[in-house]
């Protein structure tokens, strides 16, 4: 009896512990099943090609009148009028034609342009043979010659310039003292008492001419001008050696231009002074003296020897800007013919070849434009019908408002009104697709037939009458009923595009969320979920309608593109094993 008492003891406390840690094994499989999760999840679909078609719609009434004006969309000269009145015309029938020769240049130059760019694109998609190779080798040796031609005229170019101005070194001693002699020492004859020559000149004429004063004092201040760059420039020259480096050279050739032209400007003011003394003086009937005459001489002289030192220094300059600019031209072309070699050798860059393609399509894209714009200077009849008045004549100056003629017709029309922004991308002759409200499921293909010029303003709002021809006639239309009209602006075929939703903006950019890993695709509005965030890829968009838009480049078609993120916080449902104590409570 103790032994069995003992036992259940024993068990009790044991079946209490089993309890216990059940008890906590559960409670953390509650917190488990019942905690909350956030995951992101991805709505995807594929870029994909196909037909997008961008259309305009308005609604209107089915005309009562089937009269149309015709008019021009461009402004010039009438050249031709192709029909009279009353004459019944077909569909596209040439009604009058504009002065088009600017258009028409406009289309030439934009298919030579075509023609360039497809012939430089067939260039790069054709791998480069040994000729162009060897051609290139050919040009790039070709340059490092010039280079090296350019480096050795130019070494020759410094010394020639350093023998220049020591030519000139060896005349502007004797030029420079000669005028200090001239003007600032007593020539005998000339002067008395150990008077100046410049002063003797000076007192001769001044009672005659106080203009003289002038030319003395101008004389005088050159020459001093003369003399400071002389002994400046000189001490510069006598530090130089043909060893000296280039900037030194340089700078002494330009310092003895400089010095060179003062020393000129000094012999010419000297000439002037002592040539106003001799015309004052034969003015007023007096003999000059003759030494003017030998000091006039001596200065022309030093006018002779001035110009042709200016002249050669001047040349020496030249020369080596000549030389080092050909050296820098030679440097940038073995640049470029290194650069074009390695490339011919690598093959094409893709980046060179897309680019290539891009220029074809804005190229073709300007021809397209040049023609429908050379199109506009041929006024055609948008439908079969009768010319009922023409209103103008050959030789008229007409624009883009005016009427040319008056069609009647027996087609229905349908009037429509569109707004400013809707009607400025309206041209005659687009596609339309018109439905009616009293006809059920009937649809009636047309064509646009006529834009009004000038529009009506109604409440502050302005709107545009346009008139479209049925392509065909049904008898259940009649005059009256409402109709709403959709006119085709463009249309690409075979172009990639993808939704709406798809395509973001971050300023200028665009871009599509794409994944480097696909995501599986999800049957249900849900999407799918992703441990991974998809990456932003910039592409370039082409036109859009109200679902999708075009793209041009950036993806290719089958790449997946979000269109869709979807954040949530999901509950799990609370999961529970029955209790030791009894079914389990709702929390």
């Amino acid at each position: 009896m103790k032994k069995i008492k003992k036992f259940i003891k024993m068990h009790k406390f044991m079946g209490t512990g089993a309890v216990i840690a059940i008890a906590l094994l559960g409670y953390w499989a509650y917190g488990s099943f019942t905690s909350t999760a956030d995951e992101t999840r991805y709505v995807t679909t594929v870029a994909a090609k196909g037909t997008l078609v961008v259309s305009i719609t308005g609604s209107g009434q089915v005309s009562a009148s089937n009269q149309v004006d015709l008019k021009p969309k461009a402004s010039g000269e009438v050249v031709f009028i192709g029909v009279q009145n009353s004459q019944e015309v077909r569909a596209g029938a040439l009604i009058a034609q504009l002065d088009a020769r600017d258009a028409q240049k406009t289309v030439r130059d934009a298919e030579a342009n075509l023609e360039s760019a497809k012939l430089s694109l067939e260039k790069l998609r054709k791998p480069a043979d040994n000729l162009s190779i060897l051609q290139t080798e050919n040009t790039l040796a070709r340059s490092k010659e010039s280079k090296q031609k350019a480096e050795d005229d130019l070494k020759k170019a410094y010394d020639d310039a350093f023998n220049t101005v020591s030519n000139v070194f060896l005349d502007l001693p004797t030029i420079i003292t000669g005028l200090q002699d001239l003007l600032f020492s007593n020539t005998t004859g000339l002067g008395t008492n150990g008077q100046w020559n410049i002063d003797y000149y000076a007192n001769a004429t001044y009672q005659y001419d106080t203009k003289i004063d002038e030319y003395k004092l101008d004389a005088s201040n050159k020459y001093s001008v003369a003399r400071n760059a002389y002994d400046k420039n000189f001490q510069n020259y006598k530090s130089a050696n043909r060893s000296s480096d280039t900037k030194t050279i340089e700078s002494l050739i330009d310092e003895t231009y400089e010095t060179t032209k003062s020393i000129a400007e000094a012999t010419k003011s000297s000439n002037n002074f002592i040539q106003f003394y001799k015309d004052v003086l034969t003015a007023h009937n007096l003999r000059p003296s003759t030494i003017a005459d030998t000091h006039l001489s001596t200065l022309n002289t030093y006018t002779g020897k001035t110009n042709t030192h200016l002249l050669d220094l001047l040349d020496a300059k030249n020369t080596i800007k000549s030389d080092k600019d050909a050296i820098v031209n030679a440097d940038r072309s073995i640049a470029e013919n290194t650069e074009s070699l390695e490339k011919l050798r690598a093959g094409t860059d893709a980046l060179d070849l897309k680019s290539a393609e891009l220029t074809v399509k804005q190229r073709e894209n300007a021809l397209l434009d040049a023609k429908e714009k050379l199109a506009d200077y041929y006024i055609r009849a948008p439908f079969d019908g009768t010319i009922a008045k023409i209103d103008i004549k050959k030789s008229d100056s007409i624009t883009s408002g005016t009427i040319a003629a008056t069609l009647i017709t027996k087609q229905k029309l349908a009037e429509i009104s569109l707004n400013e922004v809707d009607a400025a991308k309206i041209k005659i002759g687009q596609k339309a697709t018109l439905t009616f409200d009293a006809v059920e499921g009937l649809t009636i293909a047309g064509s646009v037939a006529e834009i009004d010029t000038v529009g009506t303003v109604t409440q502050g709002v302005v709107t545009y009458a346009v008139k479209i021809g049925f392509d065909t006639q049904d008898d259940r239309v009649k005059p009256g009923m409402s109709v709403s009209a959709a006119i085709v602006t463009d249309i690409k075929q075979d172009t990639l595009m993808v939704p709406n939703s798809a395509v973001k903006s971050r300023g200028e950019e665009h871009y599509v969320e794409i994944f480097d890993s696909p995501l599986a695709e999800s049957q249900s509005s849900q999407g799918a979920a992703s441990a991974n965030p998809p990456r932003q890829q910039t592409v370039e968009i082409g036109i859009s309608n109200d679902t999708s838009t075009e793209i041009i480049s950036g993806i290719k078609e089958s790449d997946q593109v979000v269109t869709r993120t979807i954040t949530s916080t999901s509950q799990a449902t609370t999961q529970q094993a029955p209790s030791l104590f009894g079914a389990p409570r709702g929390r």
